[in-house]
Parts: structure tokens; sequence; C-alpha cells
């Protein structure tokens, strides 16, 4: 594997059960190290399908999935946990936040499940508690919210703010984003990818970001869409 290849994919095929065609159909694919990645198609196209290939969630049939130079198909179920854990930070559509965990709660879970993860916050700025305001100094400009606040009393704009720092403590390799603007509106849109690609600028992260909507495509190294992949429409 390239040096500067963060993730390689050769020869995927994945098919769901009971099924006989394959759903997704990979030759190549790869990101490199700190570059940002587009990829759109339609609600329902593989997209989700292709993030759990890559996070190791889903096994494929058949080819290599290959991230920082680890085969996942070599991983056992747990290893796969951890390995998922130390270098994949991940912002969901829905953000996953826990309610009934405050703030900073929220925001440090990462690196309760990694060591990597804590020990790097804790060299960053000293603990993890300095981290998590750091993220969030940064993400939230103007004023930070309680971090002892729970997350059920912030607005759908702050949640997704605390869904970021979240994915980007302990500077994870890759992160992925799974639809994260699907539920703002035009000009809370434009604030949150202006704020994701400055932290990922300063994380030194790579960035593979999935949507339905290209308008957000110019802003990314590279774009494809998952219907070149797709032989068979999946859920």
């Amino acid at each position: 594997m390239d040096n500067s290849e963060l993730v390689r994919i050769q020869g995927l095929r994945f098919c769901w059960p009971n099924q006989s065609a394959d759903t997704l159909q990979i030759d190549r694919f790869h990101i490199g190290k700190t570059e940002k990645v587009f990829v759109q198609g339609p609600s329902g196209s593989g997209k989700s399908t292709l993030l759990n290939l890559i996070s190791g969630v889903l096994k494929p049939r058949a080819g290599d999935i290959n991230i920082l130079g680890q085969h996942l198909g070599d991983l056992d179920a747990t290893t796969c946990d951890r390995f998922r854990a130390d270098h994949i930070g991940y912002i969901f559509q829905q953000f996953n936040l826990i309610p009934y965990l405050s703030i900073i709660e929220n925001i440090i879970l990462p690196c309760r499940f990694s060591k990597l993860r804590n020990d790097k916050s804790i060299e960053r700025a000293g603990s993890l508690l300095d981290e998590a305001r750091h993220l969030l100094d940064r993400l939230f400009p103007s004023s930070s919210p309680d971090l002892n606040q729970r997350v059920t009393e912030l607005s759908v704009g702050q949640q997704q703010r605390v869904a970021v720092a979240r994915a980007l403590i302990g500077q994870p390799e890759l992160v992925i984003a799974d639809e994260p603007t699907s539920s703002l509106d035009a000009g809370t849109r434009e604030a949150f990818m202006e704020l994701l690609f400055e932290e990922i600028d300063r994380s030194g992260a790579g960035l593979l970001f999935v949507s339905h909507d290209p308008a957000q495509k110019h802003r990314f190294d590279r774009c494809f869409d998952i219907t070149d992949f797709q032989l068979q429409v999946s859920a």
C-alpha cells in the first residue's frame, strides 16, 4: 500500500444475504491521507453500505479493504471494533448523540473506547476536558455552551457541532460523514461545512463525505457517484 494512501479498496464485491447479484462492485478505489472525497447518489443507492464496509461493520463477499496498511479482512470482530475506534471518527446523519449524557460526556465518549485517542487528546491539550473545550471553542466561535448541559437541550445546529467534536477528538486519521447536512437549512449548512473543513484541515484527517445533495461537492478534492459501482439497488 502506498504510504500516501489512507484507504485502498481492490476487487470488492458485496451482496446482501439471499441475493444472487452483487450490490456493489468496486475494482479500485482509494482515499489519500488528508484528502477530502465526496460520494453522491440518491437515497437507497448503497452509500451507507459503502461506509459500513469501509468502517468494518459489514464484510465484503470478496476483495480487500485496506486502511492505514491494515487489511480489515484479517481482523476478528473485536480487533476490528478496536481498530475502528482508534482510527475512524464518524458523523452520523441523525448525530446519534447519547441523550442522557452531557455535552462533555458525549464528546469524550470515543476516548473511553480508544486508549490511542485518549492518549492523543491528553498529549495535545493536557486533559480530555481541555481537548473537548478546545474543539468546542473552535466549533462555537461566539459562545460555547455549558459542557455539563444535556445534549437534548441544544438546537439541531448545536447538536451537529457536538457530533463533529466527538468525531474529531483524539485526531482519528479518517473522518466519515454520512449525510450530515440533510436536516439543515441552506445558511446553517454553509456555516457547518466551513467549520467542518477548518477542523479537518487542523487535525490533518482524511474526509469521506456522503450526500445525495451535489451542491457541496465543489469543496472536495475528488467526487464520484455511488451508482458507478451499483449493480443492484440496496436499502
